[in-house]
């Protein structure tokens, strides 16, 4: 075992965890992670050159997901590689200020990249209600400069929560943290919730024949198009919950009731796998859902595999 004796802090807590992990499941964590490092970043960017050569979206939507990808690529390169690092520092028994200053590392761009992440979902689901809404009014309304502001803000307030968990109490660390979280949550389901709701009046307008006061009269809805993007951003936000809530829960409770054991230890680094996981998820959920993308990615993967031009290969 490596020398994991911490300084007492929420940190130190959470090092104690991956210390006590015997070396098989060490190493075995460790394997994982690189597979998903690697179809995290290889997924991802993929994504970003899709994004850049399809207009599928209004730009300032587009810039939410160019955002999404970005982060979900970032964690593929910098915080699972730090956790493989980290992990395996811990099986070889280096210095133990190495692995403070690997695992501090990686906890600091884990929590900023996941926390932008998730605003940056939540964001999606009220720029969907908003298209909804504004009508013809959407795209004076939501422009770029005013999304990148927005995520500039996401950066800022990640980087806050970062000082906070690591120069102040972790009561106010995990009382901000919970109700960023809860708010979240909430402002995507009153989102998906008044978007339902709105189609269903959309189309029992339409069936009853005003079809002048479908969506407010503003605009003309392309209900199947609008209930694809819908989808597709439901999907991203399911499997952000699926995979980021049993860190959630993990961590609530190392804080309320503590932990320990090699049991309590192979829960914890499978929570932080999983939630690894979603930077690998999310690429798969955009070629699925959406078809300009997934075309996009099956053209630069042929061009990939095999280069040459069609007729070359015939002759």
């Amino acid at each position: 075992m490596a020398n994991c004796t911490g300084h007492g802090n929420f940190t130190s807590t959470l090092r104690y965890f991956v210390c006590t992990l015997p070396e098989g499941p060490t190493v075995f964590y460790a394997a994982l992670n690189i597979s998903l490092s690697i179809t995290a970043s290889l997924g991802n960017s993929l994504i970003l050159i899709a994004l850049h050569k399809v207009s599928v979206m209004h730009p300032p939507t587009e810039l939410l997901f160019r955002c999404l990808a970005v982060t979900d690529l970032c964690v593929g390169v910098i915080s699972q590689p730090l956790c493989v690092t980290y992990l395996l520092i811990a099986v070889t028994k280096i210095n133990y200020h190495v692995l403070f200053y690997v695992d501090s590392v990686q906890h600091a761009s884990s929590f900023i990249l996941c926390g932008v992440s998730f605003f940056t979902s939540t964001a999606i689901s009220v720029d969907r209600l908003l298209a909804l809404t504004l009508g013809l009014r959407y795209r004076h309304v939501v422009t770029l400069r005013r999304y990148r502001v927005i995520i500039i803000c996401f950066g800022i307030i990640g980087v806050a929560g970062v000082f906070l968990l690591f120069c102040s109490s972790r009561k106010i660390f995990f009382l901000v943290a919970n109700v960023f979280a809860v708010l979240c949550v909430l402002i995507s389901v009153v989102s998906f919730t008044n978007i339902f709701l709105k189609l269903r009046k959309h189309q029992a307008q339409i069936r009853d024949g005003h079809r002048g006061q479908a969506n407010g009269g503003a605009i003309p809805l392309n209900v199947a198009r609008y209930r694809k993007s819908v989808s597709s951003i439901a999907w991203v936000q399911l499997a952000l919950v699926v995979c980021y809530l049993p860190f959630i829960v993990s961590v609530i409770a190392i804080h309320i009731n503590g932990w320990s054991g090699t049991t309590a230890s192979t829960i914890w680094m499978s929570a932080i796998t999983l939630l690894y996981l979603n930077s690998s998820l999310n690429p798969i959920l955009y070629c699925w859902k959406i078809k300009e993308i997934r075309r996009e990615a099956k053209n630069m993967m042929r061009h990939f595999c095999c280069p040459c031009p069609v007729s070359e290969v015939e002759n």
